[in-house]
């Protein structure tokens, strides 16, 4: 019978190895969450066969991490478990990974080498007995992340683990053990010797798997905040006017824009928290507390942070692009029509939309803008946002005009007189053009440049 899901194929893949007389049993992750009665993610599976011994039970495997005994099989379905050998580790010598790996026999020793007591449960999937060799069932029901021996020496090993059990802990609403916790501050600067796309995606699960705002708490409680995000440390104690933030400093309002994210995007994640980042080198104190100009200078820092962490181009100007353009929510009502319509048509603009609600709701509550936004979005239709051209670059040179500075601006004019509705056709969009091109009509005013 062809397996119909990951389970049933991490199933399939352990009878095939107990029919070879081999010890092998789901574990990591999916037992976890199995006992938490969430839905795995993927499934691993651990196991006494060698990593030779499954590419001749599995010919299709791919051997991802052979020095490590970590072979990928995957079936016709799409469906794919990692398949591991267990084993014992010798000392790290690079944060990362283990100078010398000895493939064991007994389980116990693979349950041991893992990073946290929850993750280091094993499970029969057809018995349905947990193989807990590292007391992760007590935490589990504690709500605990707690690592496995000593934590030092479990960070000291890998770094990035220290970013995980902040992830684990935001991502269940557990608590870190105490000494788990210590080890943590105590060894926060040697996350500086992770590479930025580990970093990296280790925040984007941090910001997006669920407990954000417990997420960034912790990141600050544990001292990682100041080593990997500096420019969000900086928030606190960053007043703003009570008038327009009666919940307090920039900190504090950015924990409870984070608080309000549901399921979202790497992109509206990362730009609910760097949104304000231009605020603390933009503050001062005049007739009241003012930030001028933090939205540019925001953009500009988000665009240097995320590029130091190795995002996407395209995450990078999506970001860089809602940070930017997330003041200008409070002048839609006074907007002309073309400038409104241009705003509207803003890449991915439901994330420019949610970013704004998110951004009142943490502050004085005040939605009129979102609500006029809804409003236009149904009364502008898409023929209305993005109509069709009625003049061209060629046209103009088909009729004898050279392109220049002036040919430019005709062609924006032409477009911000359709979208206001004051012409309709390719001839009131030449004659408009010849009346500019001959210096007989006064330019209309300009068109921002993220709006063009």
């Amino acid at each position: 019978m062809t397996p119909s899901s990951s389970e049933e194929f991490s199933k399939h893949i352990i009878r095939i190895l107990r029919g070879h007389q081999h010890k092998a049993y789901l574990v990591g992750g999916c037992v976890r969450d199995r006992l938490l009665l969430l839905a795995p993610k993927d499934y691993d599976i651990s196991t006494d066969a060698t990593p030779d011994k499954l590419c001749t039970y599995f010919p299709q495997a791919q051997t991802v991490g052979a020095h490590f005994g970590v072979v990928l099989v995957h079936d016709e379905q799409g469906h794919q478990v990692e398949v591991a050998t267990f084993r014992s580790e010798g000392k790290y010598t690079d944060g990362r990974r283990p100078g010398q790996v000895h493939f064991e026999t007994d389980p116990a020793l693979d349950a041991e080498r893992r990073d946290f007591t929850i993750n280091g449960l094993m499970e029969d999937p057809f018995s349905g007995e947990v193989l807990d060799y590292v007391q992760g069932r007590p935490d589990l029901a504690a709500g605990i992340i707690r690592a496995i021996g000593d934590p030092i020496k479990r960070f000291e090993e890998d770094h990035l683990r220290m970013l995980r059990a902040v992830r684990f802990a935001a991502r269940f609403g557990f608590s870190i053990a105490g000494a788990t916790l210590d080890a943590i501050k105590r060894l926060a600067p040697s996350i500086a010797k992770i590479s930025a796309e580990r970093i990296r995606d280790e925040l984007i699960r941090i910001m997006t798997e669920g407990g954000a705002k417990r997420g960034l708490e912790l990141l600050d409680e544990s001292g990682l905040l100041q080593q990997v995000l500096p420019e969000v440390k900086a928030f606190q104690g960053v007043p703003q006017p009570p008038e327009f933030h009666p919940e307090g400093d920039v900190w504090t309002h950015v924990l409870l824009m984070l608080d309000g994210l549901q399921e979202p995007s790497t992109t509206l994640a990362f730009a609910v928290l760097l949104h304000d980042v231009g605020k603390p080198p933009t503050f001062r104190v005049a007739d009241r507390i003012r930030f001028d100009g933090h939205a540019e200078v925001g953009a500009q820092m988000t665009r240097a942070i995320l590029n130091r962490l190795k995002f996407s181009h395209e995450e990078i100007e999506q970001v860089t692009s809602l940070v930017a353009n997330h003041m200008k929510f409070k002048d839609v009502q006074q907007m002309r029509t073309s400038t409104l319509k241009r705003f509207l048509r803003l890449s991915d603009f439901e994330e420019h939309l949610q970013l704004h609600r998110l951004d009142c709701l943490a502050s004085n509550g005040r939605t009129d803008s979102y609500r006029f936004v809804r409003e236009k979005q149904t009364e502008f239709s898409q023929e209305e946002l993005r109509p069709v051209r009625l003049l061209s670059g060629h046209d103009l040179i088909r009729a004898g005009y050279r392109p220049g500075p002036l040919f430019a601006r005709a062609l924006e004019s032409i477009e911000t007189a359709q979208l206001e509705g004051e012409i309709h056709t390719s001839e009131e969009a030449m004659h408009l053009a010849e009346r500019i091109l001959s210096g007989h009509a006064e330019l209309p005013a300009g068109v921002p440049q993220e709006f063009s």
